[in-house]
């Protein structure tokens, strides 16, 4: 889970980073009265979407009167913002941060990931700020500075101290650098982070250090033990039909195709949509409906799937363990009367009770396509879409 670069600095701050003062608007008069209330003669306007590259996409400015800060909140609230990482549809912008100007000397790259290589934390950072990781590491890949953090140990003090070495800091900046990593160790381990992100983290004219921009992720899993940051999510900036199957349990991923897949188990679904693929379709979705699937749960998934104009035909591939063929198939049928189907649907089912569940399909008296192997299924999913998607 994705949040706001405000709400990142928000946490950050209580962890003891230093990050400039700013205030957030829902409208142009809120952003000049923020402007206002912070005083001083320039101020950094910033649309809050869950996107790098905001500036390259006129995302972030600087204004130097309430005048210009109304202007520019105008042009930008309420419309969509594409970046190089939102897709052609870009992001929402329904809130912006306003906040004091810094007078920047210089721009660090700083970041806390998790290196699945080592199964460790890594700290990546570099004297080059204001880029993205991945321009920095093709543009200059000599600046990038990584280190490892031993789980057992945590972050320790003389690692803290050789990173801002090595990135060319002196006097004061070291003992600063110190605090700032330290803290956001401390963010990211208590809070089940996946990244946090400082970037750019600039040291300014005065020689100090501040966060000038901040970005943290959630590890979805733990958010069960974290309700303070599950709080602050923001459905806005999310798909709309992943939203949907969150809130219902159900892992969905969207994607490009026309055939819907209704699947338990992710290494069954990436088979499934390999299938697919293999048969010549394209893949609608990836959506995992679990272990122990109620018919009211299949119900749900298939509303889910639907919620994609583009889906043509819907292919369901369970095979059952701890749930049962006869809920799954169930739930297909309470799908067709519920749900008002009209598109093609293939089942194909293995496993607990696949007798019951097979005989629950056939003498439905609905137009239901059977299979009894995953190419089977697949090729009987391609050959059912009216209007096929041209294959990559």
């Amino acid at each position: 889970m994705d949040i706001h670069e405000y709400q990142a600095k928000e946490i950050l701050a209580g962890f003891g980073v230093p990050v400039p003062r700013g205030g957030l608007a829902y409208s142009p008069e809120q952003a000049a009265y923020q402007a206002r209330q912070l005083g001083g003669d320039a101020w950094v306007v910033k649309a809050q979407i869950h996107s790098g590259g905001r500036g390259e996409a006129g995302g972030v400015k600087v204004c130097r009167s309430e005048a210009e800060i109304r202007d520019y909140a105008q042009s930008l609230l309420g419309t969509q913002l594409v970046t190089k990482q939102t897709g052609a549809g870009g992001k929402g912008v329904y809130r912006l941060w306003v906040e004091e100007a810094t007078d920047i000397a210089q721009e660090i790259y700083l970041g806390f990931v998790l290196d699945r290589k080592t199964e460790r934390i890594m700290i990546v950072a570099s004297g080059h700020g204001g880029m993205a990781i991945e321009e920095l590491a093709e543009s200059d890949p000599d600046s990038l500075v990584r280190m490892v953090i031993d789980p057992a140990t945590g972050l320790v003090e003389y690692q803290t101290r050789e990173l801002a070495f090595k990135l060319g800091l002196k006097g004061k900046q070291i003992g600063q650098m110190v605090t700032m990593l330290r803290a956001c160790y401390r963010a990211y381990r208590d809070l089940d982070a996946m990244m946090v992100e400082v970037n750019p983290l600039a040291i300014t004219g005065t020689g100090d250090l501040v966060a000038l921009d901040a970005k943290m992720s959630f590890d979805t899993n733990a958010l069960y033990r974290r309700p303070q940051v599950e709080a602050l999510r923001d459905t806005s900036q999310e798909d709309a039909r992943e939203a949907m199957a969150a809130d219902n349990g159900l892992a969905y991923v969207g994607l490009d195709g026309d055939i819907g897949c209704i699947i338990n188990g992710a290494g069954l679904a990436m088979a499934t949509m390999d299938m697919i693929k293999l048969a010549g379709g394209e893949p609608a979705n990836f959506l995992d409906i679990g272990g122990g699937a109620s018919p009211e749960r299949v119900v749900t998934a298939f509303r889910t799937v639907l919620t994609d104009p583009k889906v043509e035909v819907i292919l369901v591939n369970i095979f059952a363990g701890i749930n049962r063929c006869d809920w799954i198939a169930k739930g297909v049928v309470q799908a067709y009367e519920e749900v008002g189907l009209t598109i093609p649907v293939v089942v194909r089912l293995s496993g607990t009770n696949v007798e019951e569940g097979r005989r629950i399909i056939e003498t439905s008296g609905l137009p239901l396509i059977s299979a009894e192997t995953l190419a089977g299924a697949a090729e009987a999913a391609v050959a059912a879409r009216p209007h096929p998607v041209a294959a990559e």
